[in-house]
């Protein structure tokens, strides 16, 4: 699996997929006339068009300072770094791929025939066809990957996100270095960086033998973002195995938390807790709880975190420990972050013991207490993403 070409006979480009190119609605019907346009680019491609697939594993690659290394040349995409560098990737592997020239030949044709819808249906198919060839490289990958214990992460591509579109000069010249099987298809780079045909794509996919890491970092799970369908490869993310009965997180979760995404990637979680002391007639105390998360890409770490009491509410001041301490108390409450700064979803694994009291007398029940805390948050994210 070091180098191999695909030059399918035929490409079953998705309807929702070429109907999402084309600028519909996820849910929307064609008219009849637009369903006619859209048959017509199909038929026309399936009898004209030439697809082709690339791809070779890379020789070398190194991660350097702000640059990924591939075979000796550097490339500047934050994005493909991190996501190589989060999952400890070894290889890289590089992919061309190629509706070839005839859709492009055509579409012309059709534009100077003064036929633009006819054009713009087969642009959009033709883009469809490169944005399903991609996938189906990916999939390959995944097939060789999964029968070695391997992952593949999600391609990046020049012209991508943090990935500027005019090193795709220089990633052409290294998919193509000498002693590599020539390219099946006609395939350059302007100085721009754009790619002649047009509808065709370079991409490079890392792989990490890290299986568990790229599960856990949800931006690298490759299957997120796989448009494949009915692949026999795919990973979907593990169960999630919970201290605390599900029912009660998934309530905690719809009346209790408020999670609210920022602009920079991180999430601010507020937690409403509500309990009684354990003596004094069992007083009604509330606490808020604050948690600052990094990323989806890092893996939600645990950034900041805090415990005070509810502004509204005065029940602590009933709890044994604090008329015996004061606000002492409240301090030691103040300063203890437990798991600060790593993944959350280290809370599963985060053994907790002792009395589940209401109180926050000793350390033991606030750990339990902030145990709920986070067992919620998680609760909450995994349930949206899986959704």
């Amino acid at each position: 699996m070091t180098e191999w070409i695909l030059t399918p006979p035929s490409v079953e480009v998705a309807g929702a997929e070429y109907r999402r190119l084309l600028g519909y609605p996820r849910d929307a019907e064609l008219s009849e006339r637009a369903a006619e346009l859209a048959d017509g680019a199909r038929e026309w491609y399936g009898r004209h068009g030439r697809p082709w697939i690339y791809a070779r594993r890379a020789e070398s690659l190194r991660l350097a300072e702000g640059a990924v290394e591939i075979e000796g040349a550097a490339f500047h995409s934050g994005r493909l770094r991190t996501a190589l560098q989060q999952a400890e990737a070894e290889m890289v592997y590089l992919a061309a791929a190629s509706a070839g020239p005839e859709a492009e030949e055509e579409s012309r044709r059709l534009w100077m025939d003064g036929k633009p819808d006819e054009y713009f249906f087969l642009e959009m198919f033709a883009s469809a066809v490169v944005e399903h060839l991609v996938t189906m490289a990916g999939g390959q990958l995944c097939a060789w990957a999964d029968a070695n214990s391997l992952a593949v992460l999600p391609h990046a591509s020049p012209g991508y996100s943090q990935w500027d579109v005019g090193e795709q000069g220089a990633l052409l010249r290294v998919v193509r270095r000498e002693g590599a099987l020539e390219l099946p298809g006609p395939l350059a780079a302007l100085d721009s960086g754009a790619l002649v045909p047009k509808k065709s794509q370079l991409a490079v996919f890392g792989v990490t033998r890290l299986v568990d890491r790229v599960a856990r970092l949800a931006d690298l799970l490759p299957c997120r973002q796989c448009a494949l369908p009915n692949c026999q490869y795919r990973r979907i993310p593990p169960p999630a195995h919970y201290s605390t009965n599900p029912k009660a997180l998934r309530r905690w979760a719809a009346e209790r938390l408020v999670l609210t995404p920022k602009e920079d990637g991180t999430i601010e979680a507020r937690f409403r807790y509500d309990g009684v002391t354990c003596t004094n007639m069992g007083t009604p105390l509330a606490f808020d709880y604050r948690v600052r998360l990094g990323s989806r890409r890092e893996g939600y770490p645990i950034l900041a975190q805090s415990c005070t009491p509810a502004p509204e509410n005065t029940g602590h001041t009933s709890m044994c420990k604090y008329i015996a301490e004061g606000p002492g108390l409240l301090a030691a409450i103040e300063r203890e972050k437990p798991l600060a700064g790593r993944p959350l979803a280290d809370v599963l694994g985060w053994p907790r013991t002792g009395p589940a009291a209401g109180c926050y007398c000793e350390a033991a029940s606030r750990d339990h207490k902030w145990g709920l805390v986070l067992e919620t948050i998680h609760y909450a994210l995994h349930h949206r993403e899986s959704q």
